[in-house]
């Protein structure tokens, strides 16, 4: 049984309960240790560990943390990662740098995680904390794309000069000049694209 394999069995037998509270926003949601206490079972049934790491990249004035999840077959040696990215906050009232950089290495764990075992979080709401109204609510969704199409623009741009003549190809299709004429879809496509080069690269 090859990792693949291996890993669509995890995939389908994973249940990880959203265990948490956010009576703020009035809903439940699972955050990067559920996701691991209900993994190390299956892990250890199939012979594969995890690995988590964090990068530090800088974009502009910004600083992201750069989350990448491993899953690494003990008996063949195969591996399989995925990333995710987490834009730190430049303040936050109650909290100092360290548990800012924190914070958000714990979210992009998290939706690393998601990426690498196939968990859908779509209806958590745990990006922002806000009272449970209407207009908070469409904050929340704005804020949630508006961070999504930053991640995507990053990504793009960090692998711009690696891949220039499928990205300006993908421009002409779409009749853009630049990224900033691209909607939030399209940036969302490009950047899944540019992944999976990335994937079939080091899996070559």
């Amino acid at each position: 049984m090859n990792i693949y394999e291996k890993i669509n069995k995890i995939q389908v037998e994973l249940k990880a309960p959203k265990s948490q509270r956010n009576n703020f926003g009035n809903y439940n949601f699972r955050n990067c240790e559920d996701i691991l206490e209900a993994l190390k079972p299956l892990l250890l049934r199939e012979k594969i560990i995890i690995q988590l790491s964090d990068e530090l990249v800088q974009t502009g004035d910004r600083f992201y943390i750069k989350a990448t999840a491993t899953l690494i077959d003990v008996e063949s040696g195969e591996k399989h990662s995925t990333t995710a990215f987490a834009r730190e906050e430049l303040s936050k009232k109650g909290m100092d740098g360290s548990q800012i950089t924190g914070a958000s290495s714990s979210y992009a764990r998290k939706y690393a995680l998601n990426g690498l075992l196939a968990i859908d979080d779509t209806k958590d709401s745990d990006t922002t904390n806000t009272h449970n109204n209407n207009d908070s609510k469409n904050q929340k969704k704005q804020a949630s794309t508006e961070e999504k199409r930053k991640n995507g623009e990053n990504y793009i741009a960090k692998n711009t000069q690696k891949y220039q003549e499928m990205i300006d190809g993908f421009f002409e299709t779409h009749n853009a000049k630049n990224i900033t004429e691209l909607s939030n879809d399209n940036v969302s496509e490009l950047a899944r694209k540019i992944y999976e080069l990335e994937k079939l690269e080091k899996g070559a």
